[in-house]
Protein backbone atom coordinates (compact mmCIF):
# COMPACT_ATOMS: atom_id res chain seq x y z
CA UNK A 1 0.00 0.00 0.00
CA UNK A 2 2.85 2.07 0.98
CA UNK A 3 5.00 1.42 -1.92
CA UNK A 4 1.39 2.51 -4.25
CA UNK A 5 1.11 5.89 -2.35
CA UNK A 6 5.01 6.59 -3.58
CA UNK A 7 4.46 5.18 -6.91
CA UNK A 8 1.20 7.83 -7.31
CA UNK A 9 2.86 11.16 -5.69
CA UNK A 10 6.42 10.54 -8.40
CA UNK A 11 3.97 9.84 -11.58
CA UNK A 12 1.37 12.91 -10.85
CA UNK A 13 2.02 15.99 -12.84
CA UNK A 14 0.47 17.74 -10.23
CA UNK A 15 2.53 20.32 -8.32
CA UNK A 16 5.39 19.29 -5.78
CA UNK A 17 3.57 20.18 -2.51
CA UNK A 18 0.98 17.44 -3.75
CA UNK A 19 3.79 15.04 -3.54
CA UNK A 20 4.75 15.95 0.34
CA UNK A 21 1.69 15.93 1.20
CA UNK A 22 1.27 11.83 -0.17
CA UNK A 23 4.75 11.24 1.71
CA UNK A 24 3.46 12.83 4.74
CA UNK A 25 0.53 10.55 4.70
CA UNK A 26 2.04 7.33 3.99
CA UNK A 27 4.72 8.00 7.02
CA UNK A 28 1.59 8.24 9.09
CA UNK A 29 0.07 5.21 8.12
CA UNK A 30 3.46 3.51 8.69
CA UNK A 31 3.50 4.79 12.19
CA UNK A 32 0.04 3.43 12.89
CA UNK A 33 0.62 -0.11 11.78
CA UNK A 34 4.19 -0.22 13.62
CA UNK A 35 1.76 0.38 16.79
CA UNK A 36 0.12 -3.18 16.72
CA UNK A 37 3.19 -5.11 16.79
CA UNK A 38 3.89 -7.02 19.45
CA UNK A 39 6.88 -5.40 21.04
CA UNK A 40 9.15 -8.02 22.85
CA UNK A 41 8.84 -9.41 26.58
CA UNK A 42 10.83 -6.47 28.69
CA UNK A 43 10.36 -8.60 31.85
CA UNK A 44 12.13 -11.77 29.88
CA UNK A 45 14.88 -10.04 28.38
CA UNK A 46 16.22 -8.15 31.41
CA UNK A 47 15.95 -11.83 33.28
CA UNK A 48 17.98 -13.02 30.42
CA UNK A 49 20.80 -10.50 30.57
CA UNK A 50 20.91 -9.34 34.04
CA UNK A 51 18.33 -10.86 36.80
CA UNK A 52 17.71 -8.55 38.90
CA UNK A 53 15.73 -10.28 41.95
CA UNK A 54 15.96 -14.19 41.67
CA UNK A 55 12.32 -16.36 41.82
CA UNK A 56 12.02 -17.78 45.26
CA UNK A 57 12.32 -21.12 43.43
CA UNK A 58 16.25 -20.53 43.23
CA UNK A 59 15.72 -20.64 46.67
CA UNK A 60 13.85 -24.05 46.72
CA UNK A 61 16.30 -25.67 43.89
CA UNK A 62 20.02 -25.07 44.22
CA UNK A 63 22.05 -24.54 41.18
CA UNK A 64 24.66 -27.31 40.37
CA UNK A 65 28.29 -26.92 41.70
CA UNK A 66 29.65 -26.04 38.26
CA UNK A 67 27.13 -23.51 37.65
CA UNK A 68 26.16 -21.62 41.17
CA UNK A 69 23.07 -19.19 41.22
CA UNK A 70 23.23 -16.17 40.80
CA UNK A 71 21.43 -14.65 43.17
CA UNK A 72 20.86 -10.38 43.84
CA UNK A 73 22.91 -9.29 46.79
CA UNK A 74 19.25 -8.16 48.33
CA UNK A 75 18.20 -10.46 51.18
CA UNK A 76 15.72 -12.85 50.44
CA UNK A 77 12.28 -12.69 52.66
CA UNK A 78 10.61 -16.05 51.96
CA UNK A 79 7.03 -16.85 52.94
CA UNK A 80 6.99 -20.28 54.28
CA UNK A 81 3.60 -20.65 55.76
CA UNK A 82 2.00 -22.50 52.43
CA UNK A 83 5.29 -24.23 51.49
CA UNK A 84 7.91 -26.19 52.88
CA UNK A 85 11.28 -24.09 52.21
CA UNK A 86 14.26 -25.66 50.80
CA UNK A 87 13.20 -29.39 50.37
CA UNK A 88 16.30 -30.00 48.78
CA UNK A 89 18.11 -28.69 51.42
CA UNK A 90 18.39 -30.67 53.97
CA UNK A 91 21.28 -32.91 53.12
CA UNK A 92 24.71 -30.96 54.57
CA UNK A 93 28.27 -32.15 53.96
CA UNK A 94 28.93 -30.92 57.28
CA UNK A 95 26.90 -30.04 60.26
CA UNK A 96 29.18 -28.31 62.70
CA UNK A 97 28.06 -27.67 66.86
CA UNK A 98 29.84 -24.31 67.69
CA UNK A 99 32.08 -24.69 71.22
CA UNK A 100 32.50 -22.56 73.66
CA UNK A 101 35.42 -19.96 72.49
CA UNK A 102 34.51 -20.70 68.71
CA UNK A 103 34.76 -18.12 66.03
CA UNK A 104 33.62 -18.50 62.56
CA UNK A 105 37.50 -18.11 61.83
CA UNK A 106 38.42 -20.98 64.02
CA UNK A 107 35.17 -23.09 62.73
CA UNK A 108 36.27 -22.68 58.75
CA UNK A 109 40.04 -22.95 59.59
CA UNK A 110 39.40 -26.85 60.93
CA UNK A 111 37.00 -27.31 58.03
CA UNK A 112 39.72 -26.24 55.66
CA UNK A 113 37.28 -22.98 54.23
CA UNK A 114 38.90 -20.06 55.30
CA UNK A 115 39.20 -18.57 52.46
CA UNK A 116 35.64 -18.09 52.41
CA UNK A 117 35.72 -16.17 55.54
CA UNK A 118 36.51 -12.31 54.08
CA UNK A 119 33.21 -12.95 51.38
CA UNK A 120 31.34 -13.63 54.18
CA UNK A 121 32.40 -10.82 56.57
CA UNK A 122 31.62 -8.25 53.78
CA UNK A 123 27.96 -8.64 54.22
CA UNK A 124 27.62 -5.72 56.34
CA UNK A 125 24.79 -6.95 59.12
CA UNK A 126 24.28 -9.65 57.94
CA UNK A 127 28.35 -10.87 58.15
CA UNK A 128 28.47 -9.43 61.31
CA UNK A 129 25.48 -11.70 62.77
CA UNK A 130 28.13 -14.34 62.22
CA UNK A 131 30.55 -12.92 64.50
CA UNK A 132 27.71 -14.01 67.20
CA UNK A 133 27.93 -17.26 67.29
CA UNK A 134 26.20 -18.75 70.15
CA UNK A 135 27.92 -21.98 71.94
CA UNK A 136 25.22 -24.78 71.14
CA UNK A 137 24.39 -23.67 67.69
CA UNK A 138 25.05 -25.53 64.71
CA UNK A 139 26.55 -24.50 61.38
CA UNK A 140 25.32 -26.71 58.33
CA UNK A 141 27.45 -26.30 55.54
CA UNK A 142 27.88 -27.29 52.03
CA UNK A 143 31.03 -27.09 49.85
CA UNK A 144 32.39 -27.71 46.70
CA UNK A 145 36.12 -27.66 45.40
CA UNK A 146 35.59 -24.05 45.22
CA UNK A 147 35.08 -23.57 49.11
CA UNK A 148 31.91 -22.86 51.00
CA UNK A 149 29.29 -23.16 48.63
CA UNK A 150 26.02 -22.96 51.14
CA UNK A 151 25.96 -22.24 54.83
CA UNK A 152 22.99 -22.22 57.25
CA UNK A 153 22.19 -21.58 61.05
CA UNK A 154 19.31 -20.46 62.81
CA UNK A 155 20.31 -17.26 64.83
CA UNK A 156 17.02 -17.73 66.60
CA UNK A 157 14.16 -20.25 67.13
CA UNK A 158 12.68 -21.02 63.81
CA UNK A 159 14.75 -18.70 61.65
CA UNK A 160 17.20 -19.73 59.37
CA UNK A 161 19.73 -17.92 57.73
CA UNK A 162 21.06 -19.02 54.16
CA UNK A 163 24.62 -17.50 52.95
CA UNK A 164 25.18 -18.57 48.93
CA UNK A 165 27.57 -18.29 46.65
CA UNK A 166 27.21 -16.74 43.62
CA UNK A 167 29.47 -16.16 40.55
CA UNK A 168 32.32 -14.36 40.84
CA UNK A 169 33.14 -15.48 44.28
CA UNK A 170 30.91 -13.15 46.40
CA UNK A 171 27.83 -14.45 48.65
CA UNK A 172 24.14 -13.69 48.89
CA UNK A 173 21.56 -13.71 52.38
CA UNK A 174 19.01 -15.93 51.96
CA UNK A 175 16.45 -15.66 55.37
CA UNK A 176 13.30 -18.12 55.71
CA UNK A 177 10.92 -18.26 58.78
CA UNK A 178 10.09 -22.20 59.62
CA UNK A 179 6.34 -23.03 60.04
CA UNK A 180 5.61 -24.05 63.90
CA UNK A 181 3.08 -26.73 64.89
CA UNK A 182 2.40 -26.13 68.74
CA UNK A 183 1.20 -29.51 70.31
CA UNK A 184 -0.40 -29.23 73.97
CA UNK A 185 0.81 -31.67 76.52
CA UNK A 186 -0.36 -32.12 79.95
CA UNK A 187 1.45 -34.70 82.48
CA UNK A 188 0.84 -35.73 85.71
CA UNK A 189 2.22 -37.95 88.32
CA UNK A 190 2.40 -39.04 91.76
CA UNK A 191 5.59 -38.67 94.27
CA UNK A 192 6.96 -42.22 95.23
CA UNK A 193 10.65 -40.90 96.14
CA UNK A 194 11.81 -38.07 94.76
CA UNK A 195 10.46 -35.67 92.27
CA UNK A 196 12.75 -36.28 89.98
CA UNK A 197 11.72 -39.86 90.06
CA UNK A 198 8.55 -39.07 89.45
CA UNK A 199 9.16 -36.80 86.91
CA UNK A 200 11.19 -39.18 84.96
CA UNK A 201 8.48 -41.87 85.03
CA UNK A 202 6.11 -39.16 83.86
CA UNK A 203 8.28 -38.75 80.85
CA UNK A 204 9.49 -34.92 82.35
CA UNK A 205 12.79 -33.71 81.61
CA UNK A 206 15.06 -32.52 83.81
CA UNK A 207 14.65 -28.87 82.56
CA UNK A 208 10.56 -29.30 83.30
CA UNK A 209 11.27 -30.58 85.93
CA UNK A 210 13.20 -27.76 87.37
CA UNK A 211 10.43 -25.11 86.36
CA UNK A 212 7.87 -27.12 88.01
CA UNK A 213 9.91 -26.65 91.53
CA UNK A 214 10.75 -22.99 90.77
CA UNK A 215 6.87 -22.25 89.89
CA UNK A 216 6.15 -23.14 93.72
CA UNK A 217 9.57 -22.71 95.33
CA UNK A 218 8.11 -20.34 97.55
CA UNK A 219 5.89 -21.83 98.74
CA UNK A 220 6.77 -25.37 98.79
CA UNK A 221 10.50 -26.24 100.01
CA UNK A 222 11.63 -29.58 97.84
CA UNK A 223 14.31 -30.61 99.68
CA UNK A 224 12.24 -30.99 103.11
CA UNK A 225 8.76 -30.83 102.63
CA UNK A 226 7.91 -33.21 99.65
CA UNK A 227 6.11 -36.53 101.06
CA UNK A 228 5.16 -39.72 99.64
CA UNK A 229 1.59 -39.82 97.46
CA UNK A 230 2.60 -35.86 96.96
CA UNK A 231 0.88 -35.14 93.16
CA UNK A 232 1.50 -32.78 90.46
CA UNK A 233 0.15 -32.06 86.98
CA UNK A 234 1.39 -29.51 84.59
CA UNK A 235 0.01 -28.40 80.69
CA UNK A 236 2.96 -26.70 78.56
CA UNK A 237 2.69 -26.25 74.27
CA UNK A 238 5.62 -28.35 72.63
CA UNK A 239 7.15 -26.43 69.43
CA UNK A 240 7.35 -28.73 66.29
CA UNK A 241 9.33 -27.84 63.33
CA UNK A 242 9.00 -30.09 60.43
CA UNK A 243 7.51 -33.23 62.26
CA UNK A 244 10.49 -32.95 64.90
CA UNK A 245 10.16 -31.92 68.37
CA UNK A 246 12.60 -29.04 68.71
CA UNK A 247 11.85 -27.55 72.24
CA UNK A 248 8.89 -26.79 75.59
CA UNK A 249 7.51 -23.85 75.73
CA UNK A 250 7.08 -22.13 79.27
CA UNK A 251 4.54 -24.23 81.60
CA UNK A 252 0.64 -22.51 81.03
CA UNK A 253 -0.93 -24.05 84.21
CA UNK A 254 0.43 -26.27 87.12
CA UNK A 255 -0.98 -27.89 90.15
CA UNK A 256 1.52 -29.63 92.78
CA UNK A 257 -0.85 -30.91 96.57
CA UNK A 258 1.59 -31.26 99.05
CA UNK A 259 0.92 -32.95 101.94
CA UNK A 260 -2.97 -32.60 101.29
CA UNK A 261 -2.67 -29.26 100.75
CA UNK A 262 -3.11 -28.27 96.71
CA UNK A 263 -1.15 -25.37 94.88
CA UNK A 264 -2.43 -24.16 91.63
CA UNK A 265 -0.32 -21.92 88.96
CA UNK A 266 -1.52 -19.66 85.87
CA UNK A 267 1.39 -18.04 83.77
CA UNK A 268 -0.31 -14.57 82.84
CA UNK A 269 0.76 -12.28 80.40
CA UNK A 270 0.54 -8.62 81.20
CA UNK A 271 -0.39 -5.54 79.06
CA UNK A 272 3.72 -4.72 79.73
CA UNK A 273 4.50 -8.03 77.80
CA UNK A 274 6.18 -9.87 81.21
CA UNK A 275 5.36 -12.90 82.53
CA UNK A 276 4.70 -14.40 85.52
CA UNK A 277 2.86 -17.12 87.46
CA UNK A 278 0.11 -16.18 89.84
CA UNK A 279 -2.80 -18.26 91.72
CA UNK A 280 -6.42 -18.42 90.37
CA UNK A 281 -7.34 -15.63 92.42
CA UNK A 282 -4.66 -13.49 90.89
CA UNK A 283 -2.17 -13.17 93.66
CA UNK A 284 1.46 -13.29 92.88
CA UNK A 285 3.01 -17.04 93.60
CA UNK A 286 6.43 -15.58 93.70
CA UNK A 287 7.12 -13.44 96.69
CA UNK A 288 9.56 -11.12 97.76
CA UNK A 289 12.43 -13.20 98.63
CA UNK A 290 13.41 -16.71 97.60
CA UNK A 291 13.06 -19.57 100.19
CA UNK A 292 16.60 -20.59 99.99
CA UNK A 293 19.00 -18.69 97.95
CA UNK A 294 21.63 -21.79 96.75
CA UNK A 295 20.50 -25.76 95.30
CA UNK A 296 21.67 -27.34 98.25
CA UNK A 297 22.37 -30.94 99.30
CA UNK A 298 21.21 -30.84 102.91
CA UNK A 299 20.92 -28.42 106.02
CA UNK A 300 23.66 -28.88 107.91
CA UNK A 301 22.66 -26.66 110.35
CA UNK A 302 19.49 -25.04 111.42
CA UNK A 303 18.20 -21.61 113.32
CA UNK A 304 19.11 -22.70 116.80
CA UNK A 305 19.86 -19.81 119.78
CA UNK A 306 21.24 -22.39 121.94
CA UNK A 307 23.33 -23.94 119.54
CA UNK A 308 26.56 -26.11 120.11
CA UNK A 309 29.38 -23.68 117.79
CA UNK A 310 31.79 -26.34 115.90
CA UNK A 311 34.42 -24.46 116.29
CA UNK A 312 34.38 -22.56 119.79
CA UNK A 313 33.32 -25.75 121.67
CA UNK A 314 30.99 -23.53 123.11
CA UNK A 315 27.16 -22.58 123.20
CA UNK A 316 26.65 -20.36 120.86
CA UNK A 317 23.15 -18.95 118.43
CA UNK A 318 23.43 -20.24 115.18
CA UNK A 319 20.96 -16.93 113.59
CA UNK A 320 20.86 -18.58 110.47
CA UNK A 321 20.40 -21.58 108.23
CA UNK A 322 23.72 -23.35 106.87
CA UNK A 323 22.66 -25.31 103.84
CA UNK A 324 25.94 -27.89 102.65
CA UNK A 325 26.96 -27.48 99.08
CA UNK A 326 30.17 -28.39 96.94
CA UNK A 327 32.50 -25.47 96.98
CA UNK A 328 31.50 -23.23 93.80
CA UNK A 329 28.40 -23.89 94.13
CA UNK A 330 25.86 -20.42 92.64
CA UNK A 331 24.62 -18.37 95.54
CA UNK A 332 21.63 -16.30 94.37
CA UNK A 333 20.50 -12.79 95.83
CA UNK A 334 17.36 -13.70 97.66
CA UNK A 335 14.85 -11.19 96.35
CA UNK A 336 15.60 -6.84 94.97
CA UNK A 337 17.90 -4.87 97.29
CA UNK A 338 21.45 -2.87 97.25
CA UNK A 339 25.00 -4.14 98.41
CA UNK A 340 25.58 -2.82 101.55
CA UNK A 341 28.44 -5.07 102.51
CA UNK A 342 31.09 -6.91 100.38
CA UNK A 343 34.09 -8.55 102.04
CA UNK A 344 35.82 -10.00 104.48
CA UNK A 345 33.76 -9.78 108.01
CA UNK A 346 35.43 -12.09 110.91
CA UNK A 347 34.38 -15.44 111.19
CA UNK A 348 31.79 -15.05 108.08
CA UNK A 349 34.86 -15.22 106.06
CA UNK A 350 33.77 -13.77 102.60
CA UNK A 351 30.65 -12.06 103.07
CA UNK A 352 27.55 -10.10 101.69
CA UNK A 353 24.69 -8.33 103.01
CA UNK A 354 22.06 -7.30 100.84
CA UNK A 355 19.34 -4.65 102.22
CA UNK A 356 15.89 -5.01 100.90
CA UNK A 357 14.05 -1.78 101.45
CA UNK A 358 13.75 -0.27 104.68
CA UNK A 359 12.73 -3.47 106.39
CA UNK A 360 14.59 -6.62 105.19
CA UNK A 361 18.71 -7.64 105.10
CA UNK A 362 20.14 -10.86 103.85
CA UNK A 363 23.88 -12.31 104.93
CA UNK A 364 25.37 -14.68 103.03
CA UNK A 365 28.13 -16.04 104.19
CA UNK A 366 31.77 -18.70 103.73
CA UNK A 367 31.76 -17.85 100.36
CA UNK A 368 34.76 -18.75 98.14
CA UNK A 369 34.21 -15.87 95.73
CA UNK A 370 32.02 -12.89 94.89
CA UNK A 371 30.53 -12.63 91.20
CA UNK A 372 32.26 -10.08 88.62
CA UNK A 373 32.01 -6.67 89.26
CA UNK A 374 29.70 -6.99 92.42
CA UNK A 375 30.08 -4.05 95.11
CA UNK A 376 28.68 -2.15 98.00
CA UNK A 377 25.86 -0.07 96.36
CA UNK A 378 25.36 -2.42 93.25
CA UNK A 379 21.95 -3.43 92.66
CA UNK A 380 20.76 -6.88 92.58
CA UNK A 381 17.70 -8.82 91.39
CA UNK A 382 16.24 -11.48 92.87
CA UNK A 383 17.76 -15.20 91.66
CA UNK A 384 20.90 -12.69 90.29
CA UNK A 385 24.25 -15.40 91.18
CA UNK A 386 26.22 -13.25 93.70
CA UNK A 387 28.68 -15.57 94.84
CA UNK A 388 30.23 -19.07 94.93
CA UNK A 389 29.49 -21.29 97.97
CA UNK A 390 32.97 -21.43 99.94
CA UNK A 391 34.49 -22.31 103.67
CA UNK A 392 36.24 -19.00 104.30
CA UNK A 393 35.92 -17.96 107.42
CA UNK A 394 35.41 -20.17 110.76
CA UNK A 395 33.60 -22.65 108.51
CA UNK A 396 34.18 -26.70 109.32
CA UNK A 397 33.23 -27.31 105.42
CA UNK A 398 31.94 -25.96 102.00
CA UNK A 399 28.33 -24.41 103.01
CA UNK A 400 26.27 -21.24 102.70
CA UNK A 401 25.49 -19.23 106.28
CA UNK A 402 22.13 -17.87 105.29
CA UNK A 403 20.44 -15.20 107.48
CA UNK A 404 17.38 -13.26 107.05
CA UNK A 405 16.44 -9.92 109.36
CA UNK A 406 13.32 -8.24 109.77
CA UNK A 407 13.51 -4.78 110.77
CA UNK A 408 17.33 -5.84 112.49
CA UNK A 409 15.96 -8.87 114.12
CA UNK A 410 16.73 -12.72 113.15
CA UNK A 411 14.02 -14.97 111.52
CA UNK A 412 14.49 -18.35 110.83
CA UNK A 413 14.91 -18.05 107.11
CA UNK A 414 12.96 -21.70 106.58
CA UNK A 415 10.15 -20.98 108.86
CA UNK A 416 9.45 -17.10 108.40
CA UNK A 417 6.31 -16.17 106.39
CA UNK A 418 7.72 -14.39 102.99
CA UNK A 419 6.05 -10.87 102.48
CA UNK A 420 4.16 -11.55 99.15
CA UNK A 421 4.58 -8.99 96.14
CA UNK A 422 1.17 -6.38 95.27
CA UNK A 423 -1.66 -8.42 93.23
CA UNK A 424 -2.71 -7.59 90.21
CA UNK A 425 -4.18 -4.35 89.88
CA UNK A 426 -8.24 -3.90 89.67
CA UNK A 427 -7.85 -3.13 85.89
CA UNK A 428 -5.60 -6.04 85.59
CA UNK A 429 -8.40 -8.74 86.65
CA UNK A 430 -10.58 -8.66 83.79
CA UNK A 431 -7.74 -9.56 81.59
CA UNK A 432 -6.18 -12.23 83.64
CA UNK A 433 -9.32 -13.90 83.76
CA UNK A 434 -9.99 -13.65 80.19
CA UNK A 435 -6.82 -15.57 79.55
CA UNK A 436 -6.12 -17.73 81.99
CA UNK A 437 -9.83 -19.38 82.26
CA UNK A 438 -8.92 -22.06 79.74
CA UNK A 439 -5.80 -23.26 81.61
CA UNK A 440 -7.62 -22.72 84.77
CA UNK A 441 -10.16 -25.85 83.23
CA UNK A 442 -7.92 -27.88 81.31
CA UNK A 443 -6.38 -28.18 84.75
CA UNK A 444 -9.22 -29.05 86.40
CA UNK A 445 -10.23 -31.80 83.87
CA UNK A 446 -9.32 -35.27 84.36
CA UNK A 447 -6.29 -36.43 82.51
CA UNK A 448 -8.01 -38.71 80.07
CA UNK A 449 -9.92 -35.81 78.55
CA UNK A 450 -7.18 -33.92 77.74
CA UNK A 451 -6.69 -32.87 74.31
CA UNK A 452 -3.15 -33.46 73.01
CA UNK A 453 -2.87 -30.85 69.70
CA UNK A 454 -3.91 -27.40 69.19
CA UNK A 455 -3.71 -25.35 65.76
CA UNK A 456 -0.57 -24.90 64.05
CA UNK A 457 0.69 -21.03 63.50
Amino acid sequence: MFSLSFFWASLSPRPSWLHAWAIFISLGLLAVVLSFVPKPNATQASVTTAPQQPPPQMVAQPASPAEPAAFSSTPLQLDTKTTNPLPALRKWDAEITVRSGDTLSKIFRRLGLSRSVPALLRLGDAGKSLHRLRPGQTLHINRDDQGLRHLMYQPTFGKETHYWRMLGGTYTVGQTSLPIKLKRRTVSGMIDRTLFEAGDDAGLSHAMILKLAYIFGWDIDFALEIRKSDRFKLIWDEHWIEGQHAKDGPILAAEFINQGRTYQALRYVGKDGRADYYTPDGEYLRKQFLRTPVDFTRISSHFNPRRLHPVLKRVRPHRGVDYAAPTGTPVYAAGDGTVIHRGWKGGYGRAIFIRHGTRYTTVYAHLSRYARGLRVGSKVTQGQVIGRVGRSGMATGPHLHYEFRVDGIHRNPVKVKLPPLRPLRYVEQADFRQQTWPMLVALRMPDDLQTADINAR
